[in-house]
């Protein structure tokens, strides 16, 4: 199965399960794919987190229930997972701009539809990429897990990353870099695979570096082995993270749909430096990959 029907079939459980609690593990799973990758890649090609697309369906259906019908404002809220009216009309005003007793009055309201994947020709789009077969090797790394049920976005990720730029993380991983290291001094982001967090576990996510083997003074630093892989590797140049997005679309709405390969395991991201705000920073994307059946 590829990316595309994997997408459509997680949509599919989505709209099936819509007043229900919906778990993103089993959504992730009609995909094929870990909860951390598909929500990851949902927000990338979507511009909207998975949560979002939720919340926004459910208050748009909400509405035209409102309008359509004479049940009770409670009882609305608690079909699309609201445990008050107050939560509910907050969440309902934010986002159709009128409160549910003016929707009710037949106030204009917003629709937010639902998706429906296409495979859509794009024109000679081109990007270098290369090829890389890896042993394993070690990370050091500070590893932080998302709780299951958590929303997983950029922005997310992004804090972890300024939390580590500020608490001293990031100079300590420094110290343990290999010589001969994989990623050219770089530090690196670890988002680990099925191979290291089954469906069952909460989401981990790491920042550190290709690891020498001194010992390790700091207590909240690990060491972690990365699995032999075939690797499809990607050059992001620009500021962050908007050129780290482009590139990471490009990658999963062109470049996997289209070619032998369907990603597998870890994704690393190497960056060379803090200095993410210049036009011409350049880093590289790591995607663990096996050749499609």
């Amino acid at each position: 199965m590829n990316w595309i029907q994997g997408l459509q079939r997680a949509i599919d459980y989505v709209e099936n399960h819509i007043t229900d609690e919906i778990n993103y593990d089993e959504t992730a799973k009609q995909a094929y794919s870990s909860s951390f990758h598909f929500q990851r890649v949902f927000s990338t090609i979507c511009g909207y987190s998975l949560g979002d697309y939720i919340r926004f369906r459910r208050l748009s259906l909400a509405g035209s229930e409102l309008a359509a019908s004479k049940a009770r404002v409670i009882d609305i809220a608690l079909k699309y997972g609201y445990d008050t009216p107050e939560s509910f009309s907050r969440a309902f005003t934010r986002f159709h701009g009128v409160s549910p007793s003016a929707a009710r009055k037949g106030a204009i309201l917003k629709s937010f539809s639902r998706l429906s994947v296409k495979l859509i020709l794009y024109g000679g789009t081109t990007m270098d990429y290369r090829i890389e077969n890896k042993d394993s090797f070690d990370v050091v790394i500070r590893k932080k897990r998302f709780p299951k049920q958590h929303e997983i976005t950029t922005m997310e990720i992004s804090k972890f990353w300024e939390e580590c730029g500020k608490d001293g993380t990031i100079p300590a991983v420094c110290k343990y870099i290999s010589k001969n290291n994989i990623f050219d001094n770089c530090i690196i982001g670890v988002s680990f695979g099925a191979e290291t967090s089954s469906l069952n576990e909460d989401f981990p996510y790491g920042i550190g570096a290709h690891y020498n083997g001194g010992e390790i003074s700091e207590d909240y630093l690990t060491i972690e082995k990365i699995p032999a892989h075939t690797y499809a590797v990607f050059k992001c140049i620009g500021k962050m993270p908007e050129a780290f997005q482009k590139v990471y679309k490009y990658i999963c709405t062109e470049f996997l749909p289209a070619s032998e390969y369907r990603p597998c395991g870890v994704e690393i991201e190497a960056y060379p430096s803090a200095d993410i705000t210049n036009p011409d920073y350049t880093c590289e994307i790591w995607i663990a990959v096996e050749k499609k059946n």
